[in-house]
């Protein structure tokens, strides 16, 4: 049905994890994985498949748009809300510019329409798993000083006191949590926290973290996020700088 294509010696062997509820498309997309080296685990509708890709470890994942019980965005969405990074591919049928928008912006890295050449899929899927991997915090509890956040109920406190947060305030705060002690540029959060990878020229980065600033910092005798000038944002318990 294709020939393998494989680049040696470039990319390692991979945990590749397909979603995809059209049986043909999967065992020809697995097959080619496998005879180029990969190890490929296979989920036949959206929820399980968001099970599996939560709840174990993949290189990659290749997902559907499409599928049902739950969609390839909406799993997408719910595993960049899990902290999950495990690079994904989009596959879709819907091809227009404003479909790749949508998809991309959900958190996919990768966007690739139907029918497509395997070789394209393998050389995209293989390129994702050459991309340096992000390094983050990934416990269920993040604390900085006397700041915690619980990721499975999204519950925040400070010293005991609750703190209630709008979502995108959550996933900035998380965001920041998850690299505490580091700086934190806008173009990173403009990537992962607003899924833009372009500079919008808006000062939506500097409203928000204003406002997450005043429900973590305004009441509390020690300043947690501090802005680090002309490089961006840093949440750490002491502020080392004069």
């Amino acid at each position: 049905m294709f020939s393998s294509y494989r680049v040696p010696d470039i990319t390692a062997a991979m945990k590749i994890l397909i979603i995809e509820d059209d049986t043909e498309t999967a065992d020809y997309v697995a097959k080619g994985l496998e005879e180029a080296g990969h190890t490929v685990d296979v989920a036949r509708d959206g929820k399980n498949g968001l099970v599996m890709i939560v709840g174990e470890a993949f290189d990659a994942a290749i997902v559907d748009r499409m599928l049902p019980g739950i969609d390839g965005k909406t799993i997408v969405e719910t595993v960049r809300g899990a902290g999950k990074t495990t690079p994904i591919l989009l596959l879709s049928a819907m091809g227009e510019v404003r479909h790749r928008v949508e998809g991309l912006h959900s958190g996919a890295d990768d966007y690739l329409i139907k029918p497509f050449a395997f070789s394209e899929l393998l050389a995209r899927v293989e390129a994702l798993g050459r991309r340096p991997k992000e390094e983050f915090r990934d416990e269920t509890v993040l604390r900085v000083g006397d700041l915690e956040v619980n990721r499975l109920t999204r519950d925040v406190a400070r010293s005991g006191q609750k703190i209630d947060l709008q979502p995108r305030e959550y996933r900035l705060l998380e965001y920041l949590m998850r690299h505490a002690g580091r700086v934190v540029t806008r173009t990173m959060l403009l990537e992962h926290v607003w899924d833009y990878h372009f500079d919008p020229q808006t000062n939506v980065i500097d409203v928000h973290v204003s406002r997450l600033r005043q429900k973590i910092d305004k009441d509390f005798k020690i300043p947690l996020l501090h802005t680090v000038r002309g490089a961006g944002y840093s949440l750490r318990a002491a502020d080392s700088t004069s």
